[in-house]
């Protein structure tokens, strides 16, 4: 549901990248026997999630590009133009502003451009995740557009185990934000080892936020047998609870 929503960077509703025809979409799923399946920079697909989810079921972890599409295709999910005109018009506002490109200088870029339309030429919401227990088992699952401002091929935290998303026998935890630096923390798993230490949801989640730089951006929920919490740095949106959770 969430993929399907044009407000979230997910699915449809993804981020163009800088040339301006670009998608490439990553998912993942989790549950806490420690089965795991993602896809990354996946293209024209509408619920990346879901073949994520048919990787899960397989012998594999991750696949990549042209050939987790392939999958995608052999699974029967049909060819979809995840092309929205709020991208485009998040393109346009973005391309517009001088300075810095997100994470780039404009000459950093320019000796890293990967994709075929020149930079020159290409110049003219939030992830979505999920963290449940039904009671007997956890699982997690993230999806993501990704962000304008990267390369072609470019693989966030989403898909990748113990770093956007992980599930145990403990709970689950399930991250959002500046997907390096996430990355490059491991953050959703060592926010699962809090709750092996018996930390609660919201302990889970305020150990979390402080673990990276002030200047990071970064959201997170946390469900274990007794609760679930989330929270969120600089006016992210982070998280909203069912009806039936924990019931």
């Amino acid at each position: 549901m969430l993929e399907d929503d044009e407000r979230f960077n997910a699915g449809t509703g993804s981020n163009l990248r800088l040339d301006g025809k670009s998608i490439q979409m990553d998912a993942s799923c989790m549950v806490s026997s420690g089965a795991f399946g993602a896809v990354a920079a996946i293209e024209r697909v509408k619920n990346p999630v879901d073949v994520a989810r048919r990787v899960l079921a397989t012998p594999h972890v991750l696949l990549v590009g042209d050939g987790a599409t392939a999958f995608a295709r052999r699974c029967g999910f049909a060819d979809f133009d995840p092309t929205t005109e709020a991208a485009r018009e998040r393109l346009r506002a973005l391309v517009s502003v001088t300075g810095p490109l997100g994470e780039w200088s404009r000459a950093e870029l320019e000796r890293a451009w990967n994709f075929d339309t020149p930079l020159r030429e290409a110049l003219g919401g939030d992830t979505v995740g999920s963290v449940a227990w039904d009671g007997e088992g956890f699982a997690g699952a993230l999806s993501s557009g990704g962000t304008t401002t990267v390369l072609r091929g470019r693989v966030g935290d989403v898909p990748l185990p113990g770093c956007g998303l992980f599930a145990g026998k403990c709970g689950a935890v399930a991250t959002t934000g500046d997907g390096e630096y996430i990355a490059e923390s491991l953050l959703a798993y060592r926010a699962y080892e809090e709750l092996e230490r018996d930390r609660s949801p919201e302990q889970v989640v305020d150990w979390a936020l402080g673990q990276l730089e002030d200047s990071v951006d970064v959201g997170i929920i946390v469900v274990n047998r007794i609760g679930f919490a989330g929270g969120a740095r600089h006016g992210m949106a982070w998280y909203g609870q069912g009806a039936e959770a924990l019931a």
